[in-house]
């Protein structure tokens, strides 16, 4: 039987047209977010439009005020390294718990290996963002937790990573060693791979 192809929400359609307009530079921090407009442009009610808002709401990205409407956080650079301890966190726990897995078959992570190594020999930084994520989220998700794969999800990493980029010029140079060391670390047992994944990721904090 052909694989199930499982297509995108209206909701979460929404919500990536909304997150692109942000990291882009379409809305700027502290412009108004309408939702009526919204729904126009993609020609949609405004009830799936006011969900993505509300989701988007709740990953910090915008905020809402009475009479005021709702808009792009101004964000800090406080605000978007607040992320990483937690993240940090979350990857130490998921390393611990996929390590077995991850030991005898890392066929899901040599992808991105491979594709940061095209992105970092063409300075591509949204290739490297994209596959450096999708890396994090493959580790996370051998981990075999899904509230744990829920709740990084939650933390909109790809979405922050971007606008580290763009709002403060933090860039690595290289992406793809520092995550070949990790496979590495996997495929040999390394008893310190929890901590070494925690230091990987506290390490990627803006400066």
């Amino acid at each position: 039987m052909p694989p199930t192809v499982v297509h995108p929400s209206l909701r979460e359609q929404i919500r990536e047209h909304i997150v692109e307009g942000v990291v882009s530079g379409r809305w700027k921090p502290g412009e108004r977010i309408v939702e009526r407009r919204i729904a126009v442009e993609l020609e949609v009610s405004q009830t799936p439009v006011r969900e993505a808002l509300r989701e988007l709401e709740s990953m910090r990205l915008i905020e809402s005020a009475p009479n005021k409407g709702v808009r792009v956080r101004d964000l800090t650079a406080a605000d978007l390294e607040e992320i990483y301890p937690v993240r940090a966190g979350l990857e130490q726990i998921a390393a611990e718990l996929a390590a077995p897995r991850l030991a005898t078959d890392v066929s899901a992570l040599e992808p991105h290996v491979a594709a940061l190594r095209e992105a970092d020999a063409k300075g591509d930084g949204g290739s490297q963002v994209r596959h450096t994520v999708a890396f994090h989220r493959e580790l996370v998700r051998a981990s075999g937790n899904s509230v744990l794969l829920h709740t990084w999800e939650s933390l909109g990493i790809e979405i922050y990573t971007s606008l580290a980029i763009r709002w403060l010029g933090t860039r690595q140079q290289s992406y793809a060693e520092e995550h070949a060391d990790i496979v590495e670390a996997f495929r040999r047992r390394d008893p310190a791979i929890a901590e070494l994944v925690k230091s990987h990721v506290l390490g990627c904090a803006p400066a």
